[in-house]
């Protein structure tokens, strides 16, 4: 069974059979994940890929193994197999000796493993730590992908001192900046690169391409950053069913998996996209759904949070720039495609452009930074650690945001297409463009 998931075995030049790579390398639209980079590909490590399902993890896993046959490494010494065809540990145990025999008649003494979906075999986890306590992988390269269900069943926490040089990475969806790297690179090429908040300024360099990338944030609202859905829109203009219908399926086999009820998530979905963005409970929700427990509630946001659909921000107090768990929390989507994706799911319109929009701002800001948000009276959507603040006013002549409260000291404004530098307003869609993500 093996060979039929590594065909280079034959020779590098068969990489071109792999269906995966074949279809990255003959799409029209497609680019190299940034994740490549950070991946660890020295002996001794064991390298977790997280991210939701559907965005992209098989694929970065074929071009890393493009990557290694470039760099002129014995085929045969790269070993890929999709998990999700196997049962339970056991299993795993089964194929990792097969390959392990095939290597050692072959001569081979150091390899890479690429187990893709490592989370689908009951207790995956106890093949691995074996092997690696009986000092089977201490030449190896490790890289195993799957979803924070790891982190929600407490399965990476087995793995303390036997990491060596592996890395956790999460691949997110394309942010704003990635999608303009794929959409128009031309126009990528000018735009310059801003690592942390405080060189925000260096954005106004962007005013005149302001046109370009209004036009390219309202295509990001409507695809987000999923690649099939980022395909769609830029080869079709519009995200087809089969996406749509791809992507729920996503969503329901991770509920049916961890034992949650569709039923109870769709109703606690469907109060969330009626409140976004303002502050809410677990018990109003609660109430609303009529779920009988805040318990229930937070279980399941727990769930969507650590599933990459949903980013909760909690009130911070301003003084000390620390959360307070008893206030409500803000609760956005990750990515603008789950908008419409779950508003179709709950047969409801989605949310106003203004909303979605602030949760962009929240979700790329998450990636970086620790952020809550502040309220009493006044208003900041987004704050960081740092005390810096920002506020989303997507609207026709927009004014800045003079509020200071504690250890705010420093807010801006993100508007539609206003300008302003004191105090800083510029519009969100130049920001998030040189934001690095």
């Amino acid at each position: 069974m093996i060979e039929q998931f590594n065909p280079w075995w034959k020779g590098k030049e068969f990489i071109e059979e792999d269906e995966d790579y074949s279809k990255w390398k003959e799409s029209r639209i497609k680019w190299i994940p940034e994740a490549i980079e950070k991946i660890s590909l020295e002996p001794f490590s064991l390298n977790f890929v997280f991210g939701p399902r559907q965005v992209g993890k098989t694929t970065l896993l074929k071009l890393v193994i493009k990557k290694l046959l470039d760099n002129e490494v014995n085929p045969k010494a790269i070993f890929y197999v999709r998990c999700d065809y196997l049962s339970d540990y056991k299993e795993l145990m089964e194929v990792l000796d097969e390959y392990m025999e095939f290597r050692k008649i072959e001569g081979i003494e150091s390899s890479y493993f690429l187990l893709d979906e490592i989370t689908f075999p009951k207790e995956w986890f106890r093949a691995i730590k074996l092997y690696i306590d009986m000092g089977k992988f201490k030449r190896d390269v490790l890289i195993l992908t799957g979803s924070l269900s790891m982190y929600l069943k407490g399965e990476v926490e087995t793995f303390p001192g036997r990491r060596g040089r592996g890395r956790d990475i999460i691949m997110y969806p394309l942010s704003f900046r990635e999608f303009v790297k794929v959409a128009a690179p031309e126009l990528y090429s000018r735009i310059p690169k801003i690592k942390d908040v405080v060189e925000i300024e260096k954005c106004l360099k962007l005013r005149p391409w302001k046109e370009e990338l209004y036009g390219l944030f309202i295509l990001y609202l409507r695809s987000g950053g999923f690649p099939r859905a980022v395909k769609d829109i830029l080869e079709k203009g519009k995200v087809s069913e089969e996406t749509y219908d791809t992507y729920l399926s996503w969503i329901r086999g991770d509920l049916i998996r961890l034992g949650k009820s569709e039923e109870i998530a769709k109703r606690i979905i469907k109060a969330i996209l009626g409140r976004v963005p303002s502050p809410v409970g677990w018990n109003t929700i609660a109430k609303e759904v009529e779920v009988g427990s805040h318990k229930t509630v937070f279980s399941y946001v727990e769930f969507f949070e650590k599933s990459f659909v949903l980013k909760i921000l909690q009130y911070f107090n301003p003084n000390t720039l620390e959360p307070d768990f008893k206030k409500e929390k803000k609760i956005h989507f990750i990515d603008p495609f789950l908008y419409h994706l779950f508003s179709r799911w709950c047969l409801i319109e989605k949310p106003s452009e203004d909303k979605m929009v602030e949760s962009v701002v929240a979700s790329h800001l998450a990636r970086k930074y620790d952020v809550g948000y502040w309220r009493n009276g006044s208003e900041i959507d987004v704050i960081t650690k740092d005390g810096i603040g920002f506020e989303v006013k997507w609207r026709r002549n927009a004014k800045p945001l003079r509020v200071r409260v504690g250890k705010i000291k420093n807010v801006v404004t993100l508007s539609k297409d206003d300008f302003s530098t004191d105090p800083l307003m510029i519009p969100v869609y130049l920001f998030l463009a040189c934001f690095d993500v």
